[in-house]
């Protein structure tokens, strides 16, 4: 199975952002773990990151002819990007949204997100474990 990793806006400042909320490690440090979580699930990852949302939009439409299934952190635009949402619509394959912080507990503009009813799973507040979780469920579902 393969899984398209897709992180976005300001994920690759994980370790000098607010590390209570974010913890102490980075960008670097997620992949090279999420890939050695992969491994021990048989799994085949592609991890990304991007501050440019059209370059996100593009990374989603390269997963629809190349993944079996995607992990997508947008970041912020998880709370106001349509693009990301109409870009992600189109993949009818498994997806599961993570947020390294409970978004669902923090301010009331983070509650939100745009990909709400496109049928994805989702973890929150678990950090870099959300990833780990995320991992699982897909594995899960392989064919």
């Amino acid at each position: 199975m393969r899984i398209d990793v897709l992180n976005g806006v300001n994920l690759n400042l994980l370790g000098r952002r607010d590390q209570s909320v974010y913890g102490a490690q980075s960008i670097h440090d997620l992949e090279t773990q999420v890939y050695a979580w992969a491994r021990e699930l048989d799994l085949q990852v592609r991890c990304r990151q991007t501050n440019h949302e059209g370059e996100y939009v593009g990374f989603l439409h390269q997963a629809l002819g190349t993944a079996d299934a995607l992990i997508v952190n947008p970041g912020a635009w998880t709370h106001y990007s349509w693009a990301i949402r109409d870009a992600l619509e189109p993949f009818t394959a498994p997806f599961v949204e993570v947020h390294l912080s409970n978004v669902d507990e923090r301010e009331e503009w983070r509650r939100h997100s745009v990909l709400t009813g496109l049928g994805g799973m989702r973890v929150v507040g678990k950090g870099f474990e959300g990833y780990r979780e995320a991992l699982g469920l897909l594995a899960e579902r392989r064919t």
